[in-house]
C-alpha cells in the first residue's frame, strides 16, 4: 500500500513538517482544492474544524472568519480581524477584498489558537496563511484551466513562470471568473449573487548569488459583481404597505436569493498591492530576511438595503461615497538554525488608513443618520520564538511578542430631516449632530507562547502550548455620543489565554495520519458591535463594548488514511463549548428614553458564527486507466450543527444544523498534461443562511415600524456544477 505523503508547512516562519509543529494545523494544498472544485478560500470552511469562513453579509468580496468563536464580523473601517490573513508573509489589515480566489497557490494553512508570538495583533483566534506557487527557475511552465458551470458560470485561468537566464525567472497569473445570478432583482431586473471579477499576480526573483534571493511581486483584484441586498424574512406591516405600491414586493419570496431593493446595484471593489521579499544566508545557521509591502483598497457601493423594499424605508446607502484603506508595512527577520537550536526573531512595523462615509435613511420618518470617519493605525512590534532539543525526543520553545498600537480617529454622526445628507451630495445642515470628535489611544500588550513536544515513537509525537493572543482596541467609527457617551473613550483590546494539548503522528507505515487537540480558551475583554433601533424612533443607535468575558473549550480530530492502493478515507471533526461568564450591554432606559444603560445578560446571549459541531467526512477512489491515465472520484459531506448569526438568538434567521453533499470526478492525463473535473457542490441543494440583519418591527413599541420589519438573510451557493479543463504546458 501507498504511504501517505509528509507537509512541509511554514507556521513558525520555517520550513517543518506538519507533523513536527505543536500548532493545531489545517493544510489544502492547491491541487487539494482545485479537485474538489472550490473556486474561493470560504471553501476551506467546509474541511477545516472548528471554522467559520463565510462571504460578510451584505457583500460580494468581505471576509467573515472565526476560529473556536474568535472573529469579528462587522467590517466597518477601524474594526480590526479576529483572524489574521497573510499572503505570502503579508498581513492583510482589512477584511475588504479578502475573499480571495483560488488560482495558481501552493497551499493554503489555517493555524488554529492564537498566533500572537510570530502573527503579532489581531491573530487572537488564528490565522490564514495563503501561499502562492513558486516560479521554476530551470525550465519555462505554463498552464491554463478553464470552467463552465451552473447559471453560465465562465471561469478561465492562465498562469506560469519561465526563466531568464540562471538567475532570473519572472511569472504570474490572470484570472477572470464570471457568472449569472442565483436571483433576481423584482424591481430592478439585475441578478443577485452574481460573479464579475478579474484578478491578476505578476513575479520577478532574482538570485544575484546562492546566498542572496529577491522576489517583487504585485497583485490586481477587481470586483464588479452586483450589490447583494439579502433576501427579506418577513411580508411589509400593514402600517408600511402605503409605501410600497408594488404588490409583488410586499411578500416574501420563495426563492432566497430573490429580492425587490431599489437601493441600486452597483458595486465595485477594488484591491492591489506590491511587496518585495529579500533573504540573504549569511551562513548555514544564520539568515536574514525583509518584507516590505504596500496595499490599498478602494470600494464603490450604492450600499445595503436593509428593507429589501423600492423605497427608501431602511436604507444603508453609500452613493458617491467610497470606503478607502492603505496600509504599508516592514517585518525584518533573523532566522537561526543549528542541530538543537531553530528560531527567528524580527522587528515589525505597519502604518494603515482606513475610512468611508454612508447615509442610514429612515422614509417613514422623513430622517437620515450620516455617518463618516476615518482611523489611522501605527503599529509597532518586537519577537522572537525559538525551540530547543533537549534530548533526541524531548524539545521546548519559548517565544513572545511586544505589541505598541497607536489609533488616531475622526467621528462624525448626525441627523439630517429629509432623504439624503452632504455624504451624497444634498446641500442640507444637521438638524441634529450626534458625534463630532477626534480621538487617540495606545494599547500594548505582550503575548507570550511557550510549548513541549516530546516523542513518544519515531512517528508520534505528544505536545502540550500556551500562547497569549492580542486584538487592539479601537473607536467606534458609528458610535453616538449622545446616547452613550463612553463611545468616545473607545474600546479596550481583547485577550486571550489559550491552553492546548495534542497528539499528531502516523501508524501501520504511514499508511494513516492523525491529529487531536484539547484546547481551554480564557477570553476576556470581547469587542461586540450591537446595533439596535432606538424605540424612539429617532434612528440606528449602535455600541462596541467590551462586553465582559467567557470560557471556551473544545476537541478537534483530523485523520487520513489510505485505506487500499486506490480508496483513501479524511475525517475531520471539531467542538466547541463557548459561553459567556459575564456580557455588559446596553439595553434602553425605560425611565429616561432614548438614554441607554448598562446590564449584565450573559444569560441570554450565546456566541456567533460557533457551532458546537463542525465536520467533514470525504473518500477518494482512484481508478487506474489502460492508457497509463487515471479517474478520481472524491465523494464528501461537510456538516455544522445549529449557528447563532449574532449574540443574541433570533430564531427567524439563526441557522439550524445543516450537511453539503459534494462529488468530484478528476481525470488525468497519462503524462500529468491534462486535467478534466466534474464537480458538483451542495447537490442536494441546501439552502443556509451566511449572515442577516434584524431590525424588526415591535407592536409595543410602535415607532419601531420605522425601520420597516426589516429582517433579512443571506444564503450560501444553491446545488452547483461546473467541468473544468485544465493543460500544462
Amino acid at each position: 500500500m501507498s504511504q501517505i505523503d509528509d507537509i512541509v508547512v511554514t507556521a513558525r516562519r520555517r520550513e517543518e513538517t506538519l507533523v513536527d509543529v505543536p500548532i493545531s494545523i489545517t493544510v489544502q494544498t492547491g491541487e487539494q482544492l482545485e479537485n474538489r472544485g472550490a473556486t474561493d478560500i470560504t471553501a476551506l470552511q467546509r474541511v477545516t474544524p472548528n471554522l467559520t469562513l463565510q462571504v460578510s453579509r451584505g457583500t460580494n468580496s468581505t471576509l467573515t472568519a472565526f476560529i473556536r468563536g474568535v472573529g469579528q464580523q462587522d467590517p466597518l473601517w477601524g474594526f480590526e480581524p479576529g483572524v489574521g490573513l497573510y499572503v505570502d508573509d503579508v498581513y492583510v489589515a482589512r477584511p475588504q477584498g479578502a475573499v480571495l480566489d483560488i488560482f495558481d497557490i501552493e497551499r493554503i494553512e489555517v493555524l488554529r489558537g492564537p498566533q500572537g508570538t510570530l502573527y503579532g495583533r489581531n491573530t487572537i483566534g488564528g490565522a490564514i496563511k495563503y501561499v502562492t506557487r513558486d516560479l521554476d527557475m530551470k525550465e519555462p511552465e505554463f498552464r491554463v484551466r478553464a470552467a463552465i458551470g451552473t447559471k453560465n458560470q465562465r471561469d478561465l485561468v492562465f498562469s506560469g513562470s519561465a526563466p531568464l537566464g540562471d538567475r532570473v525567472a519572472v511569472g504570474g497569473a490572470f484570472a477572470t471568473y464570471n457568472r449569472d445570478g442565483f436571483g433576481t432583482n423584482h424591481f430592478t431586473g439585475a441578478d443577485t449573487y452574481n460573479k464579475d471579477v478579474i484578478a491578476g499576480r505578476a513575479t520577478i526573483e532574482f538570485h544575484p548569488s546562492d546566498n542572496l534571493f529577491f522576489r517583487l511581486s504585485g497583485d490586481y483584484t477587481e470586483d464588479n459583481s452586483n450589490a447583494n441586498h439579502g433576501h427579506r424574512e418577513r411580508p411589509v406591516p400593514a402600517p408600511l404597505l402605503a409605501l410600497v405600491p408594488q404588490t409583488e414586493c410586499r411578500a416574501v419570496f420563495a426563492n432566497v436569493y430573490d429580492t425587490c431593493a431599489g437601493l441600486g446595484d452597483g458595486n465595485q471593489v477594488i484591491n492591489k498591492g506590491v511587496s518585495l521579499l529579500g533573504e540573504w544566508r549569511a551562513s548555514d545557521s544564520l539568515t536574514f530576511k525583509s518584507i516590505t509591502a504596500y496595499r490599498e483598497g478602494v470600494t464603490h457601493s450604492n450600499g445595503i438595503d436593509f428593507d429589501n423594499l423600492p423605497g427608501p424605508i431602511l436604507d444603508i446607502a453609500a452613493g458617491g461615497a467610497v470606503y478607502e484603506d492603505n496600509q504599508f508595512s516592514q517585518e525584518f527577520q533573523l532566522q537561526y538554525s543549528s542541530d538543537r537550536l531553530q528560531g527567528v526573531a524580527g522587528v515589525y512595523y505597519l502604518d494603515a488608513t482606513a475610512g468611508g462615509q454612508y447615509d442610514t435613511i429612515l422614509q417613514a420618518a422623513n430622517l437620515t443618520q450620516g455617518t463618516s470617519g476615518s482611523v489611522d493605525t501605527r503599529s509597532f512590534a518586537i519577537f522572537g520564538d525559538f525551540s530547543y532539543d533537549l534530548t533526541d525526543r524531548l524539545a521546548i520553545s519559548v517565544g513572545g511578542r511586544w505589541t505598541r498600537d497607536t489609533k488616531d480617529a475622526v467621528v462624525f454622526k448626525a441627523n439630517y430631516a429629509g432623504l439624503g445628507s452632504p455624504i451624497v451630495g444634498r446641500n442640507v445642515a444637521p438638524a441634529q449632530i450626534l458625534s463630532d470628535y477626534t480621538a487617540s489611544d495606545t494599547y500594548e500588550e505582550f503575548t507570550p507562547r511557550v510549548s513541549a513536544s516530546y516523542e513518544l515513537t519515531p512517528e508520534f509525537n505528544v505536545y502540550a502550548a500556551y500562547g497569549r493572543g492580542f486584538k487592539s482596541g479601537g473607536f467606534d467609527m458609528r458610535g453616538d455620543a449622545t446616547a452613550t457617551p463612553a463611545t468616545k473613550n473607545g474600546y479596550a483590546p481583547e485577550i486571550v489565554d489559550s491552553y492546548e494539548i495534542g497528539l499528531k503522528g502516523a501508524a501501520f507505515d504511514r499508511r494513516l495520519r492523525l491529529s487531536t487537540a484539547l484546547f481551554y480558551s480564557d477570553y476576556q475583554g470581547q469587542q461586540i458591535t450591537t446595533q439596535q433601533v432606538n424605540p424612539a424612533g429617532t434612528g440606528v443607535v449602535s455600541f462596541v463594548d467590551n462586553v465582559g468575558s467567557s470560557t471556551i473549550w473544545g476537541w478537534e480530530f483530523e485523520g487520513q488514511a489510505r485505506l487500499t492502493n486506490r480508496l483513501t478515507a479524511n475525517l475531520a471533526l471539531g467542538y466547541t463549548n463557548a459561553s459567556f461568564d459575564q456580557y455588559l450591554a446596553y439595553v434602553s432606559n425605560p425611565a429616561a428614553p432614548p438614554a441607554y444603560i448598562q446590564t449584565d445578560v450573559s444569560a441570554s446571549r450565546q456566541f456567533q458564527n460557533t457551532p458546537e459541531w463542525t465536520g467533514n467526512f470525504s473518500l477518494a477512489y482512484a481508478v487506474p486507466l489502460s492508457n497509463g491515465g487515471d479517474v478520481s472520484i472524491l465523494g464528501s459531506m461537510s456538516f455544522r450543527s445549529d449557528t447563532s448569526m449574532f449574540e443574541t438568538p433570533f430564531p427567524e434567521v439563526d441557522q439550524p444544523a445543516y450537511q453539503l453533499y459534494d462529488l468530484n470526478i478528476t481525470y488525468t492525463s497519462p503524462d500529468s498534461r491534462w486535467k478534466v473535473g466534474l464537480h458538483g457542490r451542495n447537490l442536494t441543494d441546501e439552502r443556509y443562511r451566511t449572515g442577516a440583519y434584524t431590525f424588526a418591527y415591535t407592536p409595543a413599541a410602535p415607532a419601531t415600524v420605522i425601520y420597516g420589519d426589516s429582517v433579512i438573510g443571506f444564503y450560501g451557493p444553491p446545488r452547483t456544477v461546473s467541468l473544468t479543463v485544465g493543460y500544462t504546458f
